[in-house]
Order: structure tokens, then sequence, then C-alpha cells
């Protein structure tokens, strides 16, 4: 298999690593060692690789079983869909435009818009939020200067990790409707929480980053193809022609230290030695997996807890949604994708609902959410009257991201272990970021940068610099 006309790496040497778990941070880290010439074994549990941002069949669509977008601040993925020649496939907005429809006013449904100008910060959204019909006059002034306030906070203050963003909004003048129809608009897709049960230090870092750092920061970015055509085909395309060994549905057993000081991995009728083992599993697989002594407390790993996200697929026998997405407010819906084009339906619309912190939800029997749900996409979208619902389905992620609550910020390990040789990755190590595409890609990085460094191999002068980010 051929990778272009692009060469990455040199050829590999002896030095072997195991990397468990085919996720974008496996991914990550076996592209970043490979080009390194390190040799490389991927391992993934399932049938694909993309862990929990891929695709499937249903019938004659092909589903992502949930929708992912990425801000144009997310250097790190956007260097990763360069690396799988996959970028002209997720574009971004050329500029932020986010539709809003509030369907809480007594006067009925009203649409506003949520965009950026070709200002500096923050005069980029200052006509956008002055302009913002969702908020009061009074309101949208006490949201700039929370704005201004958040802009002060220091991210590397560990104290911020002890608060939650809610208490920190209200002490800062927002109220309850600037938090549902501002605050949490941004913070639940971004974060999977409310602001009452999110760390402060996440939430600053979402809306310092993406709104407060570089006007362009928040642009909006999604796979115009299904995710498995980024995260499974492109990038077992770029692992091949990198030179990575990748097995798919291959269970690891366990991780041990080996008679040569080395480690073992141990697979249904193999085992294979390597002189590093990264983890880029979850954190409870992760922690089943770690050798005892080699996190000081490993117990902190199942402290880290989870959030999940639900999605509620909608296919439509005519065109219903004039937009590509739009967010809502007064209603259950969140955020709604036209998903037609990229799932190869020939007729008819099919949209998306993601539904984010759906703890509430997410068991709930689908007959249940469509009685739910078809009357309120009938309320945010007047052409649905009428209109013929030709399928309606679900895909529940109960264990989407890591719960970013207060206090998480000391749980999240680094790249290192104190077992030499063993390294983390994945979204819910210590990046600094929520569970993001952007987390994982960075955590892999991290771990291939730490590998690298034990190996005494030169780092690839191709790779990303986490430095570059804020």
């Amino acid at each position: 298999m051929t990778h272009g006309t692009r060469s990455h790496g040199p050829v590999a040497d002896g030095r072997h690593t195991v990397v468990v778990g085919g996720g974008l941070a496996g991914v990550t880290t076996a592209l970043a060692l490979a080009d390194a010439g390190v040799r490389v074994t991927l391992l993934e549990g399932r049938p694909r690789l993309g862990g929990l941002a891929f695709s499937f069949q249903r019938g004659d669509l092909t589903v992502d079983n949930g929708q992912h977008v990425y801000l144009r601040c997310c250097t790190a993925y956007r260097w990763f869909l360069d690396r799988i020649e996959g970028a002209s496939l997720a574009p971004l907005q050329d500029r932020l435009d986010v539709p809003v429809v509030d369907l809480a006013r007594p006067a009925g449904r009203r649409l506003g818009r949520l965009r950026r100008d070709a200002l500096p910060v923050p005069l980029h959204l200052g006509r956008s939020l002055a302009t913002y019909p969702h908020l009061s006059l009074a309101e949208r002034a006490r949201v700039g200067r929370a704005a201004l306030a958040l802009q002060g906070l220091d991210l590397a203050d560990p104290a911020l990790d002890t608060r939650d963003f809610g208490s920190w909004l209200a002490a800062h003048g927002q109220s309850a409707r600037a938090v549902e129809a501002l605050w949490d608009l941004v913070g639940v897709a971004t974060l999977n929480a409310v602001a009452s049960e999110a760390s402060l230090q996440l939430a600053a870092m979402v809306f310092k980053t993406g709104l407060l750092s570089d006007p362009g920061a928040a642009d909006i970015g999604w796979a115009r193809v299904p995710l498995g055509d980024l995260h499974d085909r492109l990038a077992r395309k770029a692992l091949d022609s990198a030179g990575v060994r990748t097995e798919v549905r291959t269970r690891v057993g366990s991780v041990s230290r080996n008679e040569n000081g080395g480690w073992s991995v141990e697979v249904p009728g193999e085992r294979l030695d390597a002189d590093a083992v990264v983890l880029a599993v979850p954190q409870r697989e992760a922690h089943d997996l770690l050798p005892q002594g080699a996190l000081d407390a490993p117990g902190r790993l199942l402290e880290i807890g989870t959030a999940p996200i639900l999605n509620v697929h909608v296919v439509y026998d005519r065109r219903v949604l004039t937009h590509p997405f739009l967010t809502a407010l007064g209603t259950p819906v969140q955020w709604v994708f036209d998903r037609t084009e990229a799932s190869g339906l020939r007729s008819g619309q099919y949209l998306a609902l993601s539904q984010s912190a759906a703890q509430d939800e997410i068991d709930a029997p689908v007959a249940v959410l469509r009685e739910r749900y078809l009357p309120e996409l009938e309320r945010l979208l007047p052409l649905t009257r009428g209109a013929e619902v030709k399928d309606f389905f679900v895909t529940r992620e109960r264990t989407a991201t890591f719960a970013p609550a207060p206090g998480v910020g000391r749980l999240r390990p680094g790249a290192r272990t104190k077992a030499t040789g063993l390294y983390l990755a994945g979204a819910w190590t210590a990046t600094g970021w929520p569970a993001t595409m952007e987390s994982a890609v960075r955590s892999g990085v991290s771990a291939a940068d730490a590998v690298l460094g034990a190996l005494g191999r030169p780092r690839p002068r191709h790779l990303f610099e986490l430095e570059e980010a804020a």
C-alpha cells in the first residue's frame, strides 16, 4: 500500500514498541514512532480502528456512531488529519457561524446566530454578542465582563480544578438564562457536562482557547464523509505505509516484564516482546492491564468518572433542514446535523441529533425517545410537519468521555508511568484538554515523545509540536 509521494521516516531498527488500542491516541502514537524508525505493532480489540469515532452500516446508510466536530484551535487533530491525508474530507468553516433557534420565547420560534467578524480578539465576537437576540442587553454586557474575567484566569493554577464552572459564572453575574443560552450552549457540547458539573479549569481552557485566543479559533470543522473513512480506512493506509503491523480483533490479556527486562504482551495464541508498551485504552482498561507498582495510586484511574452521549438519528422523506447544522434553546434538542450526503442517502434527508450530558436519557427505550424527539423536531423545524419519517434509531455511548468534574485534574496521569518502558495515552490522560479528538491526538504525541526519549531516537521533524497550542 502506498502513501502518496510523502516519505515519513527512516527504516525501522530493532527496537520494538507495542501500542495497545487503535483509537486516535493509539494511531497517533504508532504513526509518530514508526515515522521515527521504531518498529511498531498496534493491537486493537475491535474489528476496526477509530475508537469511539467510527461508522457502521445500517442498510444502505453509512452511520457515524455520533456526530464529532473539531475547531480551528484543535491544532493536533488538524495535524493528524493532514498526516493521514484526510484534511480535505473534514474542512473547517471559513468563519464561525452557528444558527441558534430559541423555542422558549412567548413570541415563538426565533433564530439568532453566533458568528465572528474579521477583527482581533475580543472584538471578533463583539457584534455577534451585541445583537444576540436570546439575551437581554444587560445580560450581554455581563457576558462580556465575564469573558474578560475568564481571559485573566491562569490555567496553570491547580485551584481552578477544585471549583465548578457554574458557581464561577454565578459569582460573575451570569443569569440562568445566560448560562443556558450561551455558556452551556458551547460548554455542554465541548465538555460533555453542564456548567455546574464541570471543572472551572477545563471550562476556562475551552473558552480561553476556543473563543479568546485567536479570531478564528472557534471555526467549526466536521467530516463530510463517514468517520470510518478517516479514522479507519485512511488511518490504516497511513499505518501500513509507515510499516506498522496492525492487528484488529486482538484482545490483550496481560502486560508484564519479560526475562530480558523488556515487556511481554499476551494476546490469543501469541506473546509479543517489546522494548516499550503504550496503553492507549480507556482508563478502566488501562487500570486492569497495569502491572503492580506502575502508578503510585492506580485506583485513581477508577475515580475518573465517565459521561454519556446519546445520538438520535432520523431519516425524512424530504429536505427539512436548510442549514448544515443548528443548535437550539427551549427544547431537549441540542445540536442537529445534516448527515445526508456523508451517509450515502440518495433521497430525503438524514438528521443526526447529538445529545451530550445525556445521563437522564442514555438508557431510555427507543419508543420513548421517538415520542419525545419527533414532536420537538416539528417545533424546531417547521418543514418536518407533514414529512414522513422513514427511519428512526439511536446510538448510545454510555462512557463516551471522561466526566470533567471538579477535581478530575489530579486524577489524570501523564504519559510516563513508574515502570520503565510503559506509557499511557488516551483523551483521559493529562493533556489539559477535555475528552475530545484533540485531547486523544495530543496524548498520543506525548506518549510517542516519551518513548522516543527513552529509546534515544530523534523526534520526526514533521511531528506535531505540543507547544504550538495555547
